[in-house]
């Protein structure tokens, strides 16, 4: 395996990181009102759209770079700049686009694309119910064909994007299989809840809706799948973005560790010239670069073979997730004071990562799927 990327993937992945970072500088976009949050991501998808970067993972021509293991390097590095933007980013342009990508196109599916792709359209997928995963409790929400429409009725938590979004991929059961249906954000019967406040991730708008009967046109189905497929191909997407997510945070941790202890004095000297500083910075870089590439090879292996994929996707998911936590840690407590402040890399990444954690496939029930993949049982 060789992940070295061509001149033109650096290139992009450098204009990426150029864009973004000028107009993060300009904004705090860790926090904020709705208002606040919906202009941030609004600003932020002005920026990716014209270089193409939503496009990845959806288009076949005419992008930037293409393939799994570019796009997890692209998600690194806008992760990287901002945790908040990069979640809220990847859930609507990749998760919910390729969610539209997986069934036959319509007229309905490639308006949508065509306005993620322009950063004009907003969506939000909403898959958890009553927690935040589905893996131990079978879809609650339901649609029945009534004549010449769909009944969709149930409730989704944790829906990310959720007071934002433009169109609502909502995961439900029909036919005795798993569909997803698109929802307008204004359709009859679609109620939102209060927005949640949540530990980390504050720059990211969070809510949960109910669905009260909402009447919809069939051809807003997307499937119907065969269940368990369906889902395991849905989860990877989401693991995906959530290592990403990871990759990003233990990046700012360290870089902002280790620019602290060559500037930051005590007893004379930089504290960078303390055996056991430098001691933490070497386990941080030591974890934070082997996470990096366990996180190439599971987006190099997703192109080549997706059934390995999946299972390498998940010891990625618990490795580099709780990797960040660690090298969060670590990087508080170099920092000292000036970490434990609200608002500096470290401190917002140790609030995020637990997202990471449990979001998708936790990584509890991710260890009990990989002891079942060593055992020859998946």
């Amino acid at each position: 395996m060789n992940f070295d990327f061509s001149d033109i993937e650096k290139a992009f992945f450098s204009r990426v990181d150029e864009e973004l970072t000028a107009y993060a500088k300009a904004h705090d976009m860790e926090s904020g009102d709705l208002a606040m949050i919906r202009g941030h991501l609004a600003g932020a998808l002005s920026v990716l759209a014209p270089l193409g970067y939503l496009k990845i993972g959806l288009y076949a021509d005419n992008v930037p770079v293409c393939g799994s293991l570019a796009l997890m390097a692209a998600m690194e590095h806008v992760a990287g700049i901002s945790a908040s933007i990069f979640l809220s980013v990847e859930m609507s342009a990749r998760l919910f686009g390729r969610i539209l990508n997986a069934g036959a196109p319509s007229e309905d599916t490639q308006e949508i694309m065509q306005g993620l792709a322009a950063g004009e359209v907003v969506g939000a997928v909403a898959l958890s119910e009553s927690s935040m995963n589905v893996e131990n409790e079978p879809l609650a929400t339901t649609a029945s064909r009534q004549g010449g429409v769909i009944d969709l009725h149930g409730s989704k938590s944790h829906v990310v994007n959720g007071p934002l979004a433009d169109w609502f991929a909502v995961v439900g059961r029909i036919d005795g299989q798993t569909g997803v249906f698109l929802v307008e954000k204004e359709a009859p019967g679609l109620t939102l809840t209060d927005r949640i406040d949540t530990m980390g991730y504050n720059g990211v708008a969070i809510c949960g809706l109910e669905l009260n009967h909402c009447k919809l046109s069939p051809s807003r189905i997307i499937g119907p799948f065969e269940t368990s497929q369906f889902l395991d191909m849905l989860k990877m997407w989401e693991n995906q973005i959530l290592i990403a997510a990871a990759l990003g945070m233990m990046k700012g941790s360290f870089e902002s560790a280790r620019d602290y202890a060559k500037t930051h004095r005590s007893g004379g000297k930089p504290i960078i010239a303390y055996q056991e500083v430098g001691f933490k910075l070497a386990e941080m870089l030591t974890l934070y670069q082997t996470s990096q590439l366990y996180a190439y090879r599971a987006a190099w292996m997703a192109d080549d073979d997706t059934k390995a994929s999946g299972v390498l996707t998940l010891c990625a998911k618990v490795f580099c997730t709780e990797a960040a936590e660690t090298i969060a840690g670590k990087a508080l407590q170099i920092l000292s004071g000036a970490g434990y402040r609200s608002g500096g890399p470290a401190e917002q990444a140790y609030r995020c990562v637990k997202y990471s954690q449990i979001a998708g496939v936790s990584t509890e029930i991710a260890r009990v799927k990989i002891g079942d993949a060593a055992l020859g049982k998946m």
